[in-house]
């Protein structure tokens, strides 16, 4: 028996089945010629059946039948599926001919003979069905198909028992309604067609449906490569799946894998002797599983990511139930973003680092700069219900719509907000604040962003003090430092270029709302973030100022290998090139000369990063990256509940954790994936910065000594600085105008900077002699304690202007004038 191949592979299904209406008519007449000579043992006549024929609708609805759903890696690879019924169609010329040979051997010998009637197989049927003898099939394929459509399209379980009655009227009813549309199949299909159609709807049992996945299943194979014996067992099995199932009845299986030899060889396909050969035999599957879902994956985070993802897309429907419903049915093919040697890098790391049932989670996330593709995903506690072994099925390390975790505050991470914000505003790397140990902030420092004034707020350093700039204050992460260039910018500008960047924070515009994120320890990192966010966040500063809204999927394919959405990148530019080359140049030094470097997480390539601990050490962050990959550490303190706790005293990883900090926990974490990934990665060195076209917001204090507040204030206001009143302090010019400014008249400052107006108290004190010429004069700094006239720079050689913020006439009054930025206005600098 010759098979001819199909002439079209690549046939999309899913066409209405429609016939002409003469159609009706000659199967009318068909039909009532066969069942005639029977109708008295059953009790119909030829009117009943012709006129039931003509009542049936000439239509049928072709539903394709539901597909798997794949995804793929970066490469190519498979690695999750999705599916209502685990299917895959192929071509019919992708089936190998003996498996095409076996099952028309044992369902439809002479199907590319007849029509869509078997008239002997139906003329059989009907006899012994008449008689009550032993019930026989007598469908064709096509009849048989149908039937599948019909079953596949039932909602109710009185549905399906019309679809399968086989006994009296119903039956007969149902054979004439099979009959009916077989034709009109047959009328619009050819028989290739057909036969792919029912290889590839047919249920295998066990889970399996269509030859493709029942081939993969039992036999670990492609349908192309099946041989004689599997082909024997596969196509024996399509009769009752159930019954013949061979993973639970293997000797039913086996059995009528053999009457399928049996016929095969008396239809001379083969020979006697194989046939024999083969009869005791054992069935030699090697099963396979393809698992529905995650759980079983070999990225179960970065999947449930992806199929979440999936879920907001509106291409997949309009409600969430439709997508999920065409996402498992559909057949669609998901090119992703990740990376399995990146994966694989990630999950060793966060592995070794933090065990599943340590009252810690850990996690990574892997962003590419420049366009926002998500390359890896991994967390300590694995996927599953399991409590006791540390399973969940929460996503820590994405967004909470994606994940249903709250998230984590980011710690001094937050900072490069501010310090982004800075550059962008025109200050240079070079803004200089003397960061005293302790600093605190009056109520009206910081503005929210509804235009209301922010509470006091006292913060200290964790590393050092004195005088810093961009790189120090940043590379030591001071706290005191940041707080200063905070109230420069501006929290509210700070906040919103993190919302730019991708960090979704509850600010609030209205007036009257309380809003605690946008206060003054948001530089800090007082609020909740993943992360995901943070890795997409800092792929800004490679990326060189182009933030990139981090996906996972490039591609969507449907059933035919058709380009249905193509996800491009969704970037813009927050920030000039040139203040990401700086940023990128001050967290250089962090990981290559600082913490980094001290902690021995130096790559071979080009690195930044930056730290991140936050109150109570319950939790450390380690934001490190390359020009070409962006990748976020997370450690975070949480018992089984959920609850986060600090870190210290805590067993993380088999090592009990003294005091935790972003550079000693989180840091080796990032390093142990990204000491291996950097092999795969370009290692090419970030843009050193134009200095040139960094600042531009320097300007020189007026001078303002002996004008009234309100004209000092003005006139402060009109050089772009914010004014502020100190207290009193003793001087010559008229009590209540201007004794002096901090910074002093001819000062560099910067544009919003701060300068505190010393109101005068219109008395000078009389020198005081105490036999030492060389204490106390006016050379000195004046006054009874002007030796150490206080300011950002310990009150400067001579405490004058500019230097430390002195008095006029050189003396700084009885307490040797204000500091400088210290919290303070009476504190005299110590």
């Amino acid at each position: 028996m010759s098979l001819p191949s199909s002439p079209n592979g690549e046939r999309k299904i899913g066409r209405n089945l429609l016939t002409m209406a003469t159609v009706s008519g000659i199967c009318g007449v068909l039909v009532a010629g066969l069942v005639l000579p029977f109708a008295s043992l059953v009790g119909i006549t030829t009117q009943n059946v012709a006129e039931g024929f003509h009542d049936l609708p000439l239509e049928l609805q072709e539903t394709p039948p539901a597909q798997r759903s794949t995804v793929l890696d970066i490469h190519g690879k498979p690695i999750a599926y999705f599916y209502d019924e685990n299917r895959h169609d192929i071509s019919l010329d992708k089936v190998a001919p003996i498996m095409r040979e076996a099952l028309l051997a044992i369902e439809d010998t002479n199907f590319y003979e007849h029509g869509a009637l078997d008239i002997k197989g139906t003329i059989r049927a009907f006899i012994n069905n008449a008689a009550e003898e032993n019930v026989q099939g007598g469908s064709s394929l096509t009849q048989q198909l149908v039937k599948m459509i019909l079953l596949s399209q039932a909602d109710t379980p009185k549905e399906r028992l019309e679809i399968t009655a086989s006994d009296g009227m119903e039956g007969y009813a149902r054979k004439i309604r099979e009959l009916k549309y077989a034709m009109a199949y047959e009328e619009s299909h050819t028989k290739d067609e057909i036969f792919e159609d029912y290889l590839n709807f047919a249920y295998f049992g066990d889970g399996a449906y269509g030859i493709d996945e029942a081939a993969n299943h039992y036999f670990s194979v492609e349908p192309s490569q099946l041989k004689l014996k599997q082909a024997a067992l596969l196509a024996g099995m399509v009769k009752n799946p159930s019954a013949y199932n061979p993973t639970q009845f293997p000797e039913a299986a086996a059995d009528r894998r053999n009457t399928v030899l049996a016929r095969m060889a008396q239809l001379d396909i083969i020979s006697d002797e194989q046939a024999k050969s083969l009869y005791n035999t054992p069935l030699g599957m090697d099963l396979s599983y393809r698992s529905n879902g995650c759980v079983s994956t070999e990225a179960p985070f970065f999947c449930d990511y992806v199929q979440q993802w999936l879920l907001t897309e509106p291409y997949l429907g309009d409600t969430r139930d439709e997508r999920e419903y065409r996402l498992e049915t559909a057949g669609l093919t998901i090119k992703t973003t990740i990376d399995l040697r990146y994966q694989h890098a990630a999950d060793n790391a966060v592995r070794n680092n933090v065990y599943p049932t340590d009252k810690a989670i850990g996690g990574l996330a892997m962003v590419e700069p420049g366009t926002g593709e998500v390359r890896a995903l991994a967390q300590s506690r694995p996927m599953g219900r399991d409590e006791k072994a540390g399973q969940t099925y929460l996503d820590y390390v994405v967004p909470p719509k994606y994940g249903d975790a709250n998230g984590f505050q980011a710690g001094s991470t937050f900072k490069v907000f501010v310090l982004a914000t800075a550059l962008k505003r025109g200050y240079p790397t070079s803004t200089e604040f003397y960061a005293p140990p302790v600093l605190t902030q009056p109520e009206g420092t910081y503005e929210y962003c509804n235009g209301y004034n922010a509470e006091s707020w006292t913060v200290e350093n964790s590393t050092d003090s004195g005088s810093m700039d961009m790189y120090t204050g940043t590379q030591l992460s001071v706290n005191t430092y940041y707080a200063q260039l905070e109230e420069l910018v501006g929290v509210c500008p700070a906040a919103k270029m993190a919302e730019k960047m991708g960090i979704e924070l509850p600010l609030s515009t209205d007036k009257g709302a309380n809003n605690w994120v946008d206060n003054g320890p948001f530089t800090l990192g007082t609020a909740d973030t993943n992360p995901l966010s943070m890795a997409a966040a800092y792929a800004t500063f490679p990326a060189r100022g182009k933030y990139c809204e981090p996906y996972p999927v490039t591609e969507i394919l449907d059933r035919f290998g058709d380009v249905v959405r193509t996800v491009s990148p969704d970037c813009k530019r927050v920030f000039p090139r040139v203040v990401g080359d700086a940023v990128n140049d001050i967290l250089r030094g962090v990981q290559e000369t600082g913490f980094g470097a001290d902690n021995g997480l130096t790559l071979n390539v080009p690195s930044a990063a930056k730290t991140g601990t936050i109150s109570g050490n319950r939790a450390v962050w380690y934001m490190g990256y390359t020009e070409d990959l962006s990748t976020a550490s997370m450690i975070a303190g949480a018992n089984a509940s959920g609850h986060w706790v600090t870190l210290n005293g805590k067993s993380v990883g088999g090592d009990v954790i003294e005091e935790a900090f972003g550079s000693t926990e989180a840091g080796p974490m990032w390093y142990n994936a990204m000491s291996v990934i950097q092999q795969w990665l370009k290692g090419k060195d970030f843009v050193p910065p134009d200095q040139s076209k960094l600042g531009g917001k320097v300007n020189i204090v007026p001078d303002t000594g002996g004008m009234s507040i309100t004209d000092a204030k003005q006139l402060l206001r009109d050089h772009g600085f914010k004014p502020l009143v100190g207290s009193y302090q003793n001087s010559a010019y008229a009590e209540g105008t201007v004794a002096f400014t901090d910074p002093g008249a001819g000062s560099e400052a910067y544009k919003n900077q701060p300068i505190t107006i010393y109101p005068s108290t219109g008395y000078v004190p009389p020198p005081e002699d105490n036999g030492d010429d060389d204490d106390g004069d006016n050379d000195n700094g004046g006054g009874n304690d002007g030796g150490d006239g206080g300011g950002p720079h310990d009150g400067g050689p001579d405490g004058g202007p500019g230097d430390g913020g002195a008095a006029a006439n050189d003396g700084g009054g009885a307490d040797g004038g204000p500091a400088a930025n210290d919290g303070g206005t009476n504190d005299g600098g110590n």
